[in-house]
């Protein structure tokens, strides 16, 4: 019997109350047809109904692709994921208690999974601990109706008289992945595809779950006509089969383009790509970049902190680090920007859930993040800010177990202008609000914990650089042109430390010109 199916026969599997796993990230790697598919069905029938949607990190291009398609009142009963940033119609939806939602650290989704493949206890880790996924605190319950539904997805244990958190596991009944080839069997390789991500773990979940496995394809190829060393996913755990329309069969769906070098397939000489102009962003990553050393793992987060990997290829030591994004790539240059799950000619693509392994385990030399509330106590918080939601992603399972952590962003949000050039910085507009505030709305990563566990932690801007002390922030560098009472105390809402050898910071960050930086 063939395992090939229309997409709209697919999305009919769908039933009321089940629980749909779907593979992809941000822009990158989802199934977006059969996504699609299942958005019709509902619009046509009403059904399925309260499913509960689970992803293990964001999935959306901030319009209609990803979970956004699926935002419809009573087609999503629960979702459980790791982040909503991308997914703004499914983030208004929370925030309207349509239905309970549940934001995990995005290592955390991934490696339950794992344990649900291997019907595991769960996932116990350190992962999590005195930030909001943390029982005591909110134990991953975003919304009212999370708190509400009386369900408890994460709980405090301990171990030889160390402090974890058990993640639980759950049934998928149902699970979306996507590759490149299927052959009749099933047997799925993934050679256009620019993350590897975690089909294998999501199939294996899903039918050890006694669920189906239903992967969307370019192509259908003859049985055998795949090198085995290139099948991801085994025909065994493959219940039916979708061959998609390649307008809605993108590597990105932020990009209609295919990208060769992206996937391995080709590779393009680094001199092609544009370099950044002199801004706030890339004074930041330059600021960033002097931290790095020859060999480093360097992993870089969303948003501001991607400047770094423009700046390491504008100084020509990109090829002295090892740079990777947490959804498997190494090496490279990371794309950026809605692109940020791919890279420009990588070295090696793997799984999420082994990345997060690596991570995890304290594999990572630096990692560079971004910050959107930072309060006296070092806290930081990226997931739930000003109304929005928008969830933790990896920042937790990274800023965990990583030694040198650097927090990027602007000083002060909402409309700042600055003038910046020959070596100086000047304010010309302040920013509407504050960043550096008195306690932080969410704790998405802890500065106690930091602290007790002996990390090195800046916060870097564009105007001054703080270092995480015993008893809070130590302002230890300053941007030249600055004026330390008007642009940097007057603009938080308490008093730092102050060093007594205050440094300004380099001149050379702040020129319209190559630094000549070497690791």
């Amino acid at each position: 019997m063939s395992k090939v199916l229309s997409a709209k026969e697919a999305a009919a599997l769908v039933q009321d109350g089940d629980t749909l796993a779907v593979q992809g990230i941000v822009c990158t790697s989802i199934p977006q047809y059969l996504v699609n598919h299942l958005r019709d069905r509902y619009l046509e029938s009403g059904h399925p109904k309260n499913i509960t949607l689970f992803y293990e990190a964001s999935l959306g291009d901030n319009g209609e692709g990803g979970s956004n398609a699926l935002a419809l009142d009573g087609l999503i009963g629960k979702l459980k994921c790791a982040h909503v940033g991308t997914s703004p119609k499914v983030a208004a939806m929370i925030n309207e208690n349509k239905f309970p939602a549940f934001l995990y650290p995005q290592g955390v989704a991934a490696h339950l999974v794992r344990a649900i493949a291997g019907k595991k206890v769960g996932v116990i880790t350190n992962v999590g601990l005195k930030t909001f996924a943390d029982p005591r605190v909110e134990g991953c319950k975003i919304n009212q109706a999370a708190r509400d539904s009386g369900e408890d997805v994460v709980e405090l244990m301990e171990i030889d008289g160390r402090e974890y958190l058990r993640y639980k596991p759950f049934p998928i009944n149902i699970c979306f992945i996507r590759g490149t080839s299927a052959d009749e069997k099933g047997n799925l390789s993934i050679e256009k595809e620019s993350i590897r991500f975690d089909q294998l773990e999501m199939a294996i979940a899903t039918h050890n779950s006694g669920g189906k496995v239903v992967v969307e394809v370019e192509r259908v190829v003859e049985t055998g006509s795949l090198a085995p060393h290139n099948v991801v996913v085994p025909g065994h755990l493959v219940d039916y089969i979708v061959v998609a329309k390649p307008e809605e069969h993108l590597q990105c769906i932020a990009d209609p383009s295919f990208h060769p070098e992206w996937c391995g397939e080709a590779r393009i000489p680094l001199t092609e790509m544009e370099i950044p102009p002199l801004d706030i962003r890339k004074a930041c990553g330059r600021r960033i970049a002097f931290e790095l050393k020859k060999g480093y793992h360097v992993n870089l987060g969303i948003g501001m902190p991607e400047s770094v990997a423009g700046v390491a290829a504008e100084e020509g030591f990109s090829d002295q680090l090892t740079m990777s994004v947490e959804c498997g790539i190494f090496g490279g240059v990371p794309a950026g920007g809605m692109k940020i799950c791919s890279s420009h000619n990588p070295e090696a693509i793997i799984s999420q859930i082994n990345t997060f392994d690596l991570y995890d385990g304290g594999g990572v030399d630096l990692t560079a993040m971004g910050a959107a509330e930072i309060d006296a106590h070092g806290n930081v918080n990226v997931s739930k800010f000003n109304g929005r939601i928008v969830g933790p992603g990896g920042f937790i399972n990274i800023t965990t177990n990583t030694q040198n952590i650097v927090f990027v962003g602007s000083f002060t949000a909402g409309g700042a202008k600055y003038e910046i050039g020959n070596g100086e910085i000047h304010i010309l507009q302040e920013g509407r609000n504050k960043k550096f505030i008195q306690q932080v709305e969410q704790v998405t990563f802890s500065g106690d914990y930091a602290v007790e566990t002996g990390k090195n932690i800046l916060y870097v801007t564009e105007r001054a650089v703080f270092q995480l002390v015993k008893g809070g922030l130590l302002l230890v560098e300053i941007a030249p042109g600055i004026d330390l009472q008007r642009d940097i105390l007057d603009q938080m809402e308490f008093q730092p430390m102050v060093a007594e050898d205050l440094r300004q910071m380099d001149p050379r960050i702040f020129t319209d010109q190559p630094m000549g930086l070497r690791i």
